[in-house]
């Protein structure tokens, strides 16, 4: 938990912080609200935000066009409970106490919208998933 919010903190990674991990971090923040806190990062960020991402996205109503890559950083796995890789290898450092989980999805890099759907549809599961794991609704309180 994170020891400032008291809510579960995930970091999502991949190389460029454009595609894979911009929509898991979407997903993530659309599907659980404020229960979770959602960092999202890469070990080499990309210029943009992958248009075809932006637009898969766009298709079921979650708008990441104004996100921008970011670079992976120490405190920012220091900072979160669970960190979710995706592809970028051993360039992720790694904590003791710290829970990884690596996420094999292809990347969309370079790739249009009709090959970024089933990878966005992919992440939408495993997001679930983890929610029914770190943060249920049953844990919300009024």
């Amino acid at each position: 938990m994170s020891e400032t919010s008291g809510k579960p903190s995930v970091l999502f990674v991949c190389v460029h912080n454009a595609g894979r991990s911009q929509m898991a971090a979407a997903w993530l923040t659309h599907l659980a609200g404020d229960r979770v806190e959602v960092r999202s990062a890469g070990s080499n960020p990309g210029e943009n935000v992958n248009p075809a991402a932006v637009e898969a996205m766009r298709e079921v109503g979650i708008d990441i066009s104004a996100e921008v890559p970011k670079m992976l950083t120490v405190d920012a796995v220091k900072e979160s409970d669970v960190c979710i890789t995706m592809g970028c290898g051993d360039t992720c450092p790694v904590f003791p106490g710290k829970r990884y989980l690596d996420w094999q999805l292809e990347d969309p890099a370079g790739q249009g919208v009709e090959a970024v759907r089933p990878i966005r549809d992919e992440i939408k599961v495993l997001v679930v998933g983890l929610i029914k794991e770190i943060a249920p609704e049953s844990e919300v309180t009024a």
